[in-house]
Formats: structure tokens, sequence, C-alpha cells
């Protein structure tokens, strides 16, 4: 049965876009515009507690009922076990896995947006930035320089294969720009990081609904975009 997925063409959805696609599970994706605010509509609410997207809901969950589920990393293990792929089986490989999934759900994902977000979106606010900024760049470097000293090692993240830790990851880096950040400074992240690429399932993910949301937002008021996103109209897109 067809999966609903309500999601938006940011890092978090495209992990979950990217993972659907290199899967081959069928599903429909609902747009969820986070800088209309339909993110706080009550029936996104009622599937996704925290008002984040994505969310998936499967009809054909565990014992055959329906499911619902959000936060990236839950949503990949559960596409990881459901379709048998990306997520090992072998338990010392799937603990790999999780180790560098949660390396990017609690640093890459956190430190990475944060960087973004004070270089991108209050780059003219009056208060002096530097400390955040150089705190952000200071963290988002030391945390490719782990990624660039494992792809030493291993081919991908969790080691020999390729698996969900690197789709997860690959959304953030592949908006290295963003935050600033050469990746020819980190060789084996950039290896690793054109590799993806050249995945066709991972340049399908990463086009879900980014013509959609061009359209929809082309005339949308950049200060409600960002009340929107933060809740403050001083900030400022760059």
């Amino acid at each position: 049965m067809t999966i609903d997925l309500y999601s938006w063409a940011a890092p978090n959805g495209h992990k979950v876009h990217i993972m659907l696609e290199e899967t081959g599970l069928p599903y429909d994706v609902h747009p969820v515009n986070i800088q209309a605010g339909e993110q706080f509509d009550p029936e996104f609410l009622a599937i996704s507690p925290n008002n984040k997207i994505p969310t998936i809901v499967d009809p054909e969950g565990p014992g055959g009922e329906p499911v619902d589920l959000f936060e990236t990393g839950a949503i990949l293990v559960y596409l990881g076990e459901k379709s048998g792929r990306f997520y090992p089986a072998d338990p010392r490989a799937r603990a790999e896995t999780l180790c560098w999934l949660m390396f990017q759900m609690g640093s890459v994902g956190p430190m990475f947006g944060q960087n973004h977000h004070f270089r991108r979106y209050a780059p003219h606010l009056a208060d002096d930035l530097t400390y955040p900024r150089e705190r952000y760049a200071k963290e988002t470097a030391r945390l490719y320089g782990v990624m660039d000293r494992r792809l030493g090692d291993c081919e991908w993240l969790a080691g020999e294969d390729y698996a969900i830790a690197d789709m997860a990851t690959f959304a953030w880096v592949r908006l290295h720009e963003r935050h600033e950040t050469d990746l020819n400074d980190f060789p084996n992240v950039k290896r690793w990081a054109d590799a993806m690429a050249a995945r066709p399932g991972v340049r399908r993910g990463c086009a879900v609904l980014e013509n959609h949301m061009a359209q929809v937002n082309a005339d949308l008021d950049p200060k409600v975009a960002l009340e929107n996103f933060f809740g403050a109209t001083q900030y400022t897109m760059r």
C-alpha cells in the first residue's frame, strides 16, 4: 500500500525523500509549506506533534495497522526495517549504522542548522553575532573533520555498505556552501559526497518538491516566511 509523505524541500525532508526513492517503496507526497505556516495546521499537528516535517503515514504498519511516524531518524529506521534495505540485519553493522545516524541527528543537523541560521537568516541584526557565528563555524569544521577521518577508513559512514546514515548526513552536507565550508578541505568527505550525488535515487530524492516550493513561494512575502520559520520578522534572508 502507498505511504503518505508529508514534507517539504528542506534537509530533513530530503533525508526521507532519498530513502523512499532508494527503496522504491510507493508513496504519495503531500506538501507542507513551512514558509507559509502550514506546519501549524491542526491536521498536521495530529500526525506531527512537534510541528516539524517530514512525517509519514503508513497504512500498512506493524500488524497490518496504520502507523504515523515523525522524527527523521525514527522514520529512516522504520523504512529500513520495512524494506529490508540500507539498514543492516547483522547486529554489529546495525550498531555502526545507528551510531552514525545518531551522529547526524545529535550533531550534524543541529550544528549545521544553527550555522545556516546565523549566516543566512540573521546577517543584519543589530546585536553582535560574532560569537554565535564563530562558535557554529568551529563546530561545523570539527564535525567535518570527524567525518573526514571516518571516511578515510571506510567507503561509507557506517562502514563498507551504503546505509541510512549516509542519506541523513548528505542532506546537510549537500548545503555546504550555506555554512561556508569548502569540501576541498575535507577530501574524504568530498569523495563520499560526490559518490552520493551521483546516485540516481539521491538525485530524485533531492528533487522532490523543489519545483513546487519555488512556484508556490514566488510571491510570498519574505517577512511572512521568516515569521513562520522563526517567529521574528527582524530576520533578513541573505
